[in-house]
């Protein structure tokens, strides 16, 4: 069979008699004035994904200078108190501390918001995480985690002339501040470039960022973030905490749509907080900004993943676990270096069972559990086992048919569908194709 090739001239650029520019390299441009501008996009993207990412620590000074950016660019006075905080979960206390009673309310005060239990802030307040910047566990009970961490909220707010009961925050205004001028923007691009043009512009500049960001960072970090806040004490204030997750505003996350919007002067303000500080809740009268984390580890899809450590911490020692991109508690995760056959089975939650078997490893909890072997061929050997309230395991053994180095051959283990019934129909699922149609020439 003859193949032919036929390469068609670009028409040139000027009128029909003029003489066209010699050719560049292939890849040397975009083809088109929208590939050119999709390619602008995507690089501005990466951009603020670094920002998004960053384990820095925060810049106060810009970030407190944005914060009042914003606000007057939203139209509201400036607020008359920036306080800061190490982490979404302090955060979070402290937005409930200050939300908890107006001023001069008859038992306001720094010790009336604290739940029964909590130690008074002073200057022997236990300060449990200061030795874990790195986002190791810093072992203190779980029990006393809230009430401890409440006991230095109030010692932070104190300390920075924000006491609870006697300063009044006003109400939130996260709906003034971030999400009208985001949709204002959102509306002027649709005007401007029309329905299919803003889609193209967002595909290219904002869907990767909100992907990776708000998908596998933030929506993981707020639902671990409301279970923790009431996880050992649950009281109105904790409850007033969880609460407060709603009235934040993202910081450095909130590149994520940023992306999209680069250089656009009503969400300077906005910018420039996402490129200096964490996680922060706006009030009219107090805005309350955190660090942004010391530690954010991802797998290679983008997922956060860890398994010695918190993939996401703040330098209070607030971490969040996560094992390829599924939160996990933090006494799970430190099960996990040394996990057995017994203690996987006696896992009731199929999610973490799951977790713990990829940790484990799938091959050797088959060895170590001694497991059935259904079915062997010259594809492999197909081995079963049940797990309770989940489906049954089931891998095909396969040993690779090209030697090592070392002359040694490597032995693989695929998982495939529970319904699996040979060896090669295993092998076949993991190509895509039947048991029928798989019949390679060579194996490699």
């Amino acid at each position: 069979m003859t193949i032919e090739t036929v390469t068609v001239a670009p028409a040139p650029a000027g009128p029909p008699d003029a003489t066209p520019a010699p050719a560049g390299p292939l890849d040397a441009t975009p083809a088109t004035a929208e590939d050119a501008a999709a390619a602008a996009l995507a690089g501005l993207a990466d951009r603020w994904l670094e920002h998004g990412l960053c384990t820095t620590p925060a810049d106060r000074p810009a970030a407190e200078a944005a914060v009042r950016e914003a606000y007057v660019a939203a139209g509201l006075p400036a607020p008359r108190h920036v306080v800061w905080l190490p982490s979404p979960f302090a955060g979070a206390l402290a937005a409930a501390l200050l939300t908890a009673a107006p001023a001069g309310a008859a038992g306001s005060g720094p010790d009336a918001a604290a739940p029964a239990g909590a130690a008074r802030p002073g200057p022997d307040a236990a300060d449990p995480a200061a030795d874990a910047p790195d986002g190791t566990d810093s072992g203190a009970a779980p029990a006393t985690r809230t009430a401890t961490a409440i006991a230095e909220v109030l010692a932070a707010l104190r300390a920075q002339g924000c006491v609870p009961g006697e300063v009044a925050p006003g109400k939130a205004i996260r709906g003034t501040l971030r999400t009208a001028p985001w949709a204002a923007a959102r509306m002027a691009a649709t005007e401007r470039l029309g329905p299919a043009g803003w889609a193209a512009h967002w595909a290219a500049g904002g869907q990767r960022t909100w992907n990776l960001l708000v998908d596998r960072v933030v929506t993981p970090l707020r639902t671990r973030l409301a279970e923790d806040l009431v996880a050992d004490v649950r009281d109105p204030l904790t409850e007033r905490a969880r609460s407060a997750l709603f009235d934040a505003v993202y910081g450095l996350h909130e590149a994520a749509w940023l992306s999209a919007f680069d250089g656009d002067p009503r969400l300077r303000g906005l910018a420039g907080v996402a490129t200096s500080a964490g996680w922060w809740w706006p009030y009219e009268q107090v805005a309350v900004l955190t660090e942004r984390p010391v530690v954010a580890e991802r797998d290679n899809v983008g997922r956060l993943h860890r398994g010695d450590g918190p993939a996401l911490a703040y330098p209070d020692g607030y971490g969040l676990h996560v094992w390829r991109g599924m939160a996990i508690p933090a006494e799970v995760a430190r099960e996990l270096p040394k996990l057995t056959v017994q203690r996987i089975r006696a896992e009731q939650n199929a999610e973490v069972r799951r977790v713990m078997l990829e940790h484990f490893g799938y091959d050797r909890y088959l060895r170590d559990s001694n497991a059935r072997a259904l079915h062997r061929d010259e594809c492999g050997v197909l081995w079963r086992i049940e797990l309770s309230d989940d489906e049954p395991l089931v891998m095909v053994e396969v040993v690779n048919s090209t030697a090592e180095p070392d002359g040694t051959y490597r032995t693989y283990w695929l998982r495939v569908p529970p319904d699996t019934r040979t060896a090669r129909g295993g092998v076949a699922w993991t190509f895509g194709l039947t048991e029928e149609q798989y019949a390679p020439l060579a194996q490699t």
